[in-house]
């Protein structure tokens, strides 16, 4: 086992991938002298050259397209961005090309394409820089989307995506590229479909994604000392959602509680409740409750910003609250 730096671990993957199969290429603003901006791709450049690892200029619907059309030819992009937010600015490129050409061409076509970077809530980065797009593209057919949250699993979904024949879209967290821990130093692939049990418990269902994990993790901790048994899912996987993970968990705890750091309004929480009511609603005792970002601009001040997203203490009183209303029932 190796100890690393969840930027270091996306470094790793990339390499790996990169030395393994010569159709891999990386493109993006400063991800070749540079390194990238959150280094994830540094001392790639000098090891690889000018033409796998090609700095572009600040024109993301251009080499989002160029990205594309090198898939199509039978390359295998990684495309950084900056900061996901950018990717604004190639969603045309993205829904109706990425997406679709797959299916527009009768299958002619192949679109290996991840796409990845970080984005979330920052810490004063401003509303344009602070911006969760996964429920942006969840609504793209076409489509993979996968939210990273441990130097283990990134490295691993990296190395699957990047394998993959399908437009991947990967979201790091800005605010977790320093975190650290152990991975294993052999080769290891983690599928792109299913979620994680972080835990296992018995009284209530807590699904999570991305930097919300680690807030659950620390909630849970204190929950724990008090008594109560709450199951852990990391999703991991936000297109396709794996519902049949969070279905066997919903049977045995009847109760369900989402964290995201995504807006309420049409966010990840908003489907997988629609997915949930679906399949496994006879199950529930009681109402599914998400913990969603406010639905306004992040702001730039450092205490209204954190006040627009969730902390533990919130998911504490939370699954207090929802346990009482399944002992209520029993009774």
């Amino acid at each position: 086992m190796n100890k690393i730096l969840m930027f270091d671990a996306l470094r790793e993957a990339t390499d790996e991938e990169m030395l393994r199969d010569p159709r891999v290429f990386v493109l993006g603003e400063d991800v070749g002298h540079y390194g990238g901006s959150y280094k994830v791709t540094r001392g790639l450049h000098s090891k690889y050259g000018d033409l796998r690892v090609l700095d572009t200029p600040i024109a993301e619907n251009s080499f989002t397209g160029m990205a594309i059309g090198a898939a199509m030819t039978g390359l295998r992009p990684v495309l950084e961005g900056m900061n996901m937010s950018f990717l604004l600015l190639a969603f045309n490129q993205i829904s109706n090309n990425a997406g679709m050409l797959h299916y527009t061409s009768g299958g002619n076509f192949t679109i290996p394409l991840v796409i990845r970077g970080p984005g979330g809530v920052g810490r004063q980065l401003g509303a344009e820089h602070s911006q969760r797009l996964e429920a942006y593209f969840q609504a793209i057919p076409g489509l993979k989307i996968v939210a990273c949250s441990t130097p283990y699993n990134a490295k691993g979904l990296l190395k699957a995506a990047i394998r993959d024949e399908n437009p991947v879209i990967f979201f790091e967290h800005v605010l977790l590229y320093n975190l650290q821990s152990e991975i294993p130093s052999t080769e290891y692939i983690l599928p792109l479909d299913k979620a994680e049990i972080v835990r296992t418990g018995k009284d209530v269902t807590i699904i999570t994604y991305s930097r919300m994990r680690h807030h659950v993790v620390q909630a849970v901790d204190i929950l724990v000392q008090q008594g109560y048994d709450p199951e852990i899912i990391d999703l991991i996987s936000l297109k396709p959602l794996d519902i049949s993970t969070i279905s066997e968990s919903v049977k045995k705890t009847n109760l369900v509680v989402i964290v995201e750091e995504c807006m309420k309004t049409a966010g990840i929480g908003a489907e997988l409740i629609a997915q949930i009511n679906e399949k496994v609603f006879d199950h529930l005792d009681a109402p599914v409750i998400r913990l969603s970002s406010q639905d306004i601009p992040t702001p730039y001040n450092g205490a209204l910003e954190q006040a627009t997203v969730i902390h533990p203490e919130q998911i504490i009183n939370t699954v207090k609250k929802i346990t009482a209303i399944k002992l209520s029932n029993d009774f």
